[in-house]
């Protein structure tokens, strides 16, 4: 639902989600009360230990605040649990209670300074256990008002000024939005979003140089984020329990649909080369593709060997042996590389760890084992790379032969630019190819990575016609539709499980944003129970929560018309709100220009049931699918663990060698 209006302003925060931190505080202050009548009990009749009394009444006074401020809590509690989502008139009377709260804070403010000063100053004399409780008592009052701040700043909303009100109570659709007034209004609105998002951006990323292509790329992406959240009024519960529900609608789903048809060879495929052979050379590959990502990764995936292999190379001083590697000062990264690839010093033709935004990382060796100059490139492995990562618009890309329109995702398209001037301007790939002129080019790269192999693989196409990329879970917001068809021929996309990036794209998180605000709409449960039950599914699995999936005529009709205020959860016209009745609504319609996986895409999923114990061994299956498989977001708690290398080379080469792997250590995320 919106977020509650109260002192004059829209927060970040419903008026049901104050069941869990109320709850919380609630015992957390009964616990207070009982142990201050303890102590009252143990010292009535003898309060004058200082001969002033100031005992007593401190006593006696914060008794009467913790019973009103828990009588306060349990009525918080219990008005925040009515009514549901969408259905806020239950819980109408939630500002005056917060109200009511808010004022209890300032005799509990005095007293705290009241019990202050009785230990500063008043206390000689009496008994030791007592002066303690009573300074854990001022110390805990002003804890809670330490910490009641930090909620305040967390769920303080700068673009929370009310709304203003239509003059008349017209529907949003008859009303003239298109007037010079609801003109300017959504102009202001929009621009004071974008620097709300730009301001965020900046403070998240203050340790970076503020030149100005960081403050382009912030401007870019506070766009972007200020038009995606733009029509919507929905506060981080909501989003929260409109997943908890869509995982369990996914599911319940995928238990009833039928099998699917394994498909052994690729239809597009050149002759002879079967499944099999992709995936050993996949395998191969994604080897040099987890190792771009220098020391990291190499000691998150070997905790106990790692350091030790690693300590004896980091820091030697190899300054001549160490010219061709940018960027990596102590020597951890390429030392990590040797260790992972296997390879040889002199096999290394040049390895850069220079990292700007648009500007990642990669590596140019010799694979003298499959006759190939492979190029790796870097994943996200740092803050600039998540703006990179963030560019999300589309940028034009024309390439020779290709018919259609040709554009591609601009953070990535411009990586893969730098990585191209890089090895064809800086003459790398000659001096490649001068040492071994009967190599052919190779191409890989894993996550931003994969997206900038795949780019760099189409821009190189045209010069290295023989070309090969092996791009492992890349982002699914990529290519246009021509290049991805033109991709297919030399690009192979491969995707472990329910991975999160290769599904994501504007295009899958505007059909996310509809499916969420759909299922929340239409379900008839208060929130904390979604959270509660949503939280145990995850936890510990069992079967989908049963909630309603279609709507009834009348839901439809109201959700059909939003307004302006506390009954709807939609800000303005969208179309993402107007294909909440049917998914194949004709307002369903993109708004984005759509962008798509590159290649031929290789799936890897689980071969048995998604829920298994720690201790059991997991088979994996690859099959061929195709990009738009992968045109919506799946929700899962292996939605990010599938995405991570060291999961996606433990599934490659469990299919290579046809030995089950432990599921657990591929569940730990590394984010």
């Amino acid at each position: 639902m919106p977020g509650m209006v109260v002192f004059g302003r829209r927060w970040g925060i419903a008026s049901d989600d104050l069941v869990f931190p109320g709850s919380f505080e609630l015992f957390i202050r009964v616990l207070w009360w009982i142990g201050t009548m303890i102590l009252f009990t143990y010292h009535k009749g003898h309060f004058d230990c200082n001969e002033r009394g100031v005992l007593h009444s401190y006593l006696v006074g914060l008794l009467v605040v913790l019973a009103l401020i828990i009588l306060s809590l349990c009525a918080i509690v219990y008005v925040s649990a009515q009514g549901t989502i969408t259905n806020p008139g239950p819980r109408r009377s939630m500002p005056a209670l917060v109200y009511l709260r808010a004022l209890l804070y300032l005799p509990e403010l005095v007293w705290a300074c009241l019990g202050a000063v009785w230990v500063s100053d008043d206390s000689k004399g009496c008994d030791p256990a007592t002066v303690g409780a009573v300074i854990a008592a001022v110390v805990a009052s002003w804890i809670i008002l330490l910490f009641t701040g930090i909620g305040v700043v967390f769920v303080f909303d700068p673009l929370g000024d009310p709304r203003p009100q239509p003059p008349t109570m017209e529907p949003l659709g008859v009303r003239d939005l298109q007037s010079s007034e609801g003109s300017q209004f959504l102009s202001t609105a929009r621009s004071l979003a974008v620097k709300v998002w730009e301001s965020r951006l900046r403070l998240l990323c203050c340790c970076l140089p503020q030149d100005e292509s960081h403050r382009a790329a912030f401007s870019s992406i506070a766009q972007l984020f200020s038009s995606f959240f733009s029509d919507t009024d929905l506060v981080p519960s909501d989003i929260a329990a409109g997943l908890a529900l869509l995982h369990q609608e996914q599911d319940k789903m995928e238990k009833s649909r039928d099998p699917e048809v394994i498909v052994s060879h690729s239809p597009s495929s050149p002759i002879g080369e079967d499944l099999e052979t992709e995936l050993e050379k996949a395998a191969h590959c994604m080897q040099f593709a987890a190792a771009a990502y220098g020391w990291p990764l190499y000691i998150y995936s070997n905790p106990l060997t790692g350091p030790c292999k690693l300590s004896g190379d980091c820091c030697r001083s190899r300054a001549a042996e160490y010219e061709i590697v940018g960027g990596d000062h102590l020597g951890c990264h390429f030392s990590s590389i040797l260790q992972s690839t296997g390879l040889q010093y002199r096999d290394f033709i040049h390895v850069s760890f220079h990292n700007q935004i648009y500007e990642i990382p990669f590596y140019v060796a010799l694979d003298h084992k499959r006759e190939a100059v492979l190029v790796a490139v870097r994943g996200t492995l740092s803050l600039k790379d998540v703006l990179t990562d963030l560019s999300a618009e589309c940028e034009n890309l024309p390439i020779e032969g290709v018919s259609g329109a040709c554009y591609a995702h601009k953070g990535i398209c411009q990586a893969a630019s730098y990585i191209y001037k890089k090895l064809v301007n800086d003459g790398i790939l000659n001096q490649a190819f001068s040492i071994a002129p009967e190599y052919k080019l190779v191409i890989t790269g894993h996550s931003l990575g994969a997206g900038a192999a795949s780019v760099l693989a189409i821009l190189l196409r045209n010069s290295f016609p023989t070309l090969q990329c092996y791009a492992f879970s890349p982002p699914g917001g990529l290519l246009s539709k021509a290049l991805a068809d033109y991709s297919k021929d030399f690009v192979i996309s491969v995707v472990l499980g329910k991975d999160l990036v290769p599904r994501l794209s504007i295009p899958n998180m505007e059909d996310l944003k509809r499916r969420i605000l759909k299922i929340v709409s239409n379900c008839n449960k208060p929130k904390y129970r979604i959270l509660l039950q949503g939280c145990w599914y995850e936890l510990f699995g069992g079967d989908p929560d049963d909630f309603p999936t279609e709507m009834d005529n009348r839901r439809e009709e109201e959700l059909g018309q939003p307004l302006l205020g506390e009954e709807s959860l939609m800000i303005r016209h969208s179309s993402s709100y107007q294909s909440l009745a049917s998914d194949d609504s004709p307002a369903h319609t993109a708004t984005h220009l759509p962008l798509f996986l590159p290649g031929r895409v290789l799936h890897i999923t689980e071969d048995g049931p998604s829920r298994r114990s720690c201790f059991s061994q997991v088979r994996y299956r690859a099959d061929w699918s195709n990009e738009m498989a992968f045109r919506s977001i799946l929700i899962s708690p292996r939605m990010l663990a599938d995405h991570m290398p060291d999961a996606v080379l433990r599934a490659l080469n469990s299919l290579t060698s046809d030995r089950p792997f432990s599921l657990c250590p591929s569940g730990v995320c590394l984010v």
